[in-house]
């Protein structure tokens, strides 16, 4: 570090240098010129010709005043005409040394005020110059960061307004009837309460749903790996999910390979493939097959659900894996668009991905995983 931060200088130290010696070889030059001009006589001809010229001396005037007011303090007027010279030379020297000083300042102020475009110092700064500018790159990245960061906290707050709000209201509404209708009839009380009881069995889940993305969102999460049977697990995954297929007109076919083992966080990848199966579902067409496949390559394992369904448009292929956004509210069940969230963050805590295409009306979701647990 130490060896790549002298050659970033170098350039500079080479300009300082080249500007000593020059400001040295001045001051020798004057004094060595002023030492020949004093012993050939010369500077005594040009001052005595000076105040014969300009103050209309005879020549024996001008000599004595020569030798009276000059010559007699020569050592005291060399020393102050090299004084001067050296003070001048010193000054533009200073003035060129400080000028780095003020672009670095300059540079700071950039920084601060956050100005538009590039940061520029002198060639000799360009260490500096490129340091302070990927500073003020992160400092730009992070101020976006910062505006998206405040942006989802706004949806948040949005999002449980809208979605808190409906299954509560619906709550309070058939209570105030239950408390209000004296007279109703028992059938008609225990359709209200069943209705009550499901809007507050939504609002559990939906709560359910927001802490789940608020741990998933926890950086010191931690997983619990294990060796487990994924054939077992996606097997299970469909037989459990059977009610809810039938219900919608769908069924669903798996192609896995037996006994495929995987070390993962049981529990979390028992969430994700959940979470797949369960979107696959919502946005199928009644009467259609959803296909699970699994298979290796080497070291990692690919799952793949397919289902049919309206194609997905290519600029939103990314978005539907953001927190709360939802591809078609119309369709959905009325979840707050966590699901595909949540699996993104598992899969990513996994050191896997998740991708998703679609085109001609089918959709695929890609899940690829390492099958062995990386040890660090």
């Amino acid at each position: 570090m130490r060896n790549k931060e002298n050659g970033d200088f170098r350039q500079l130290r080479t300009k300082l240098l080249l500007r000593t010696v020059v400001m040295l070889l001045v001051v020798v030059s004057v004094i060595y010129t002023i030492s020949s001009v004093r012993q050939k006589g010369t500077f005594t001809r040009l001052a005595v010709s000076f105040f014969q010229t300009v103050l209309g001396m005879d020549y024996g005037t001008a000599l004595e005043l020569y030798q009276r007011g000059i010559r007699d303090h020569a050592d005291a007027f060399i020393m102050l005409a090299i004084v001067l010279v050296f003070v001048g030379l010193f000054l533009g020297y200073l003035h060129g040394f400080t000028r780095y000083f003020t672009g670095i300042s300059r540079g700071m102020d950039a920084l601060v005020q956050e100005e538009t475009g590039e940061i520029s110092l002198p060639p000799e700064l360009v260490s500096i110059e490129r340091k302070m500018n990927a500073a003020k790159h992160i400092f730009v990245q992070q101020k976006s960061e910062m505006a998206l960061a405040q942006e989802r906290k706004n949806d948040l707050v949005m999002y449980l307004a809208h979605d808190l709000k409906t299954p509560l209201a619906s709550v309070i509404s058939y209570l105030n009837l239950l408390r209000d209708e004296k007279q109703i009839s028992e059938e008609l009380r225990e359709k209200y309460l069943a209705i009550s009881l499901d809007k507050a069995e939504r609002l559990e889940d939906l709560i359910n749903e927001f802490l789940e993305i608020a741990k998933f969102n926890l950086s010191d999460i931690t997983l619990q790996y294990r060796k487990i049977n994924l054939t077992r697990l996606l097997e299970q995954l469909v037989y459990e999910s059977q009610p809810v297929l039938k219900d919608r007109g769908l069924s669903c076919r798996l192609s896995v390979a037996e006994d495929i083992f995987l070390d993962c966080d049981a529990d979390k990848m028992q969430r994700v493939f959940d979470n797949l199966l369960r979107n696959a579902a919502i946005y199928s067409v009644p009467e259609s097959e959803i296909v699970i496949q699994a298979e290796t390559a080497g070291d990692m394992l690919t799952v793949t659900f397919i289902n049919h369904g309206d194609t997905i448009p290519e600029d939103k292929l990314e978005r539907i894996f953001e927190q709360f956004y939802r591809l078609d509210s119309g369709r959905s069940s009325g979840g707050a668009g966590l699901g595909l969230a949540i699996a993104r963050q598992i899969v990513t805590l996994h050191k896997g991905t998740l991708t998703a295409q679609s085109a001609q009306d089918t959709t695929t979701f890609l899940v690829k995983l390492p099958l062995r647990r990386e040890i660090v």
